[in-house]
Parts: C-alpha cells; structure tokens; sequence
C-alpha cells in the first residue's frame, strides 16, 4: 500500500481561520445553539462534542456554508484577507454519513469524477484506491456497496482531497474495528497545516490533543 507518508507532499497552504461572533441557530422557536463565538484556525483539530440531537451537525454545517445562521456572524480569512462563500468552499472538504454518493458510479467512476473537479494530495486513482482498501470493489457500483463500505469511500474523498478545512461528521459511523483503525490512520496523516473540526460524541473518534468544544455549553 502507498500511503501519503510516502507520496509527494503537497505545498504549504497559507494559514486559513473561521470566525464566529454570537452565533446562533434556531428551529421553529427551540434555541438549538446561541451565542456561539469561537476561532478556528489552521494547524489545530477541533472536537464538537455532545449528545445525540444536540447541535452538532447543525453548527458543522453552519461553519462549512450550507446552512444560514438565525443570528451572528461567520467570516473566513485567509491570513488577514477576508474571503467569500465561494472561495472558502474551494479550500474546505466533508465527510458526513448522510452525504450521497453517485450510486450509478463505480468505485473507479466515483475517484475520476470527483477528482476531475478537485485537485488531489498527490495520489493517483490507483493507490487511493489500494489505500482504501477497495481493489476488488473498483469496479463494482457504489449502489451495491456496503454502508461501511460506503463511509470508507466518503472519508477516503475527504482525506485525498487537498484542502486546508476538512469537516467529519460522526466519522466512524458504520465502520468496522479494522476500517476504524484505517480512519485514525488516516487522520493521522493529514498535513499539519490542516484545520480538522469533527462532531462527535465518542473520544476515540479524535486526538487527545483535539481542542474539545461542547455544544451544550451553548444552550
């Protein structure tokens, strides 16, 4: 297996941060978050931590643009310069259980298509897919894929992609013992320059040294 370790490093990407001042969401009239302010920055990983229901996801998805605040404010910089929507969704990744894949796809037609779109971290097709450990399923379609099978494909999209925020959503959801070892493996070997923001409600899906953030905190 070829691991990054190994492949040809990618450059060192200018430090990138998110800010976010009093922000808060709401559904219908329950508070599922509020005055939520916090930095995130590069070279740090951070654990949103909480139980079941309790705004994990929501903030998550907040923090990477695809759903709006009720209230507050969120502003992306790179070093100092003030960066848009668009521009911020360019330098982010996302693995999440609820994220789709092209069912119609291969293994194969998955890595191509998504990959035609986003630059890699130096690997080719071949040994992302030795590295996922999928070589017999390459050209099988993803409809015919395992859950655990599938949630390997959507990290492994996550961690190949180069890019300076990768966000993970209840990781290690429908993985096996081996294919859990595989993901700490994996987030392992993520540049140091990364910022990596994971929701989780289970310590052994990140690093001890993670900065831990409970939403409950902000009910």
């Amino acid at each position: 297996m070829i691991s990054r370790a190994t492949s040809e490093k990618p450059k060192a990407l200018e430090p990138i941060s998110i800010v976010t001042t009093s922000l808060s969401k709401r559904f219908n009239r329950e508070w599922i978050f509020r005055n939520f302010t916090h930095t995130f920055s590069s070279g740090n990983t951070y654990a949103i931590t909480g139980a079941n229901g309790s705004g994990k996801s929501t903030l998550l998805q907040i923090l990477w643009g695809q759903t709006p605040p009720t209230s507050g404010e969120i502003k992306y910089y790179r070093c100092t310069e003030e960066l848009d929507g668009e521009q911020i969704f360019k330098s982010l990744t996302i693995a999440t259980p609820y994220m789709d894949l092209i069912e119609e796809f291969t293994l194969e037609e998955q890595l191509k298509f998504h990959f035609s779109l986003r630059k890699s971290r130096g690997l080719s097709i071949d040994e992302m897919i030795d590295t996922l450990y999928l070589g017999k399923a390459r050209h099988k379609f993803i409809s015919n894929f395992s859950s655990g099978m599938r949630q390997r494909v959507k990290l492994g999209l996550a961690f190949f992609t180069e890019a300076d925020i990768i966000f993970l959503d209840e990781p290690s959801t429908n993985l096996d013992q081996q294919a859990f070892e595989w993901y700490r493996k994996q987030l392992h070997l993520l540049p140091p320059t990364c910022m990596v923001l994971i929701a989780s409600n289970q310590s052994s899906e990140y690093p001890e040294s993670a900065h831990k953030i409970d939403i409950m905190q902000f009910k």
